[in-house]
């Protein structure tokens, strides 16, 4: 289930306000100026696919938010909990930094968690399948999935070379939770 946790930007240990309705969701975020969408995930699509295999099944829904949006560029980010370099792609994304276009990601399978520095706030969104979030160039946020990830995003650019990130050198996101490993995901050992 998609949530949303608000919490003010000092204090980490209690949110101001907790939401899983989509629709309140998607108004809170889109009262930042964030997107927040309910889309169909209906293809049958596992984490651990490949780029291919999830642009072949998707095809018709990148074509569009292309067309519609000016996206130039697409790719698809597909881990599970047995990822060989798991860690290292989740180091990457955890420390708070900017993108100078907006960075879109659609969920077809598993879950991510979004988390957005914004106006004194911090928005924690976990994302889940089906969701699709539009952050605004410039807003300064981080990405976690968890240290045993399972997920499967297509991510659509402006700009051609794809996830470039400009980091912010705050460590805001070292005092925000983590994500807890998604209820989908296999237990390895």
């Amino acid at each position: 289930m998609s949530r949303l946790r608000i919490y003010d930007d000092a204090h980490h240990d209690a949110p101001l306000a907790v939401m899983t309705d989509h629709a309140a969701i998607a108004k809170a975020l889109g009262d930042v100026g964030v997107r927040f969408e309910a889309w169909e995930a209906s293809q049958p699509i596992e984490p651990g696919a490949s780029q291919d295999e999830v642009i072949a099944a998707y095809r018709g829904d990148i074509d569009r938010l292309m067309k519609e949006n000016g996206y130039q560029a697409v790719d698809v980010i597909s881990l599970k909990p047995d990822h060989p370099d798991r860690a290292a792609f989740r180091s990457k994304f955890l420390n708070e930094h900017t993108h100078s276009e907006d960075e879109v990601r659609f969920f077809v399978a598993g879950a991510g968690q979004f988390t957005l520095h914004i106006n004194g706030k911090v928005y924690e969104v976990l994302c889940e399948q089906g969701d699709l979030i539009g952050v605004p160039d410039g807003t300064p946020h981080w990405f976690d999935m968890s240290v045993s990830p399972y997920f499967v995003a297509i991510r659509l650019f402006t700009n051609v070379e794809g996830w470039v990130a400009s980091f912010t050198g705050e460590d805001i996101a070292e005092r925000f939770p983590r994500m807890d490993p998604h209820p989908s995901a296999p237990v390895t050992s």
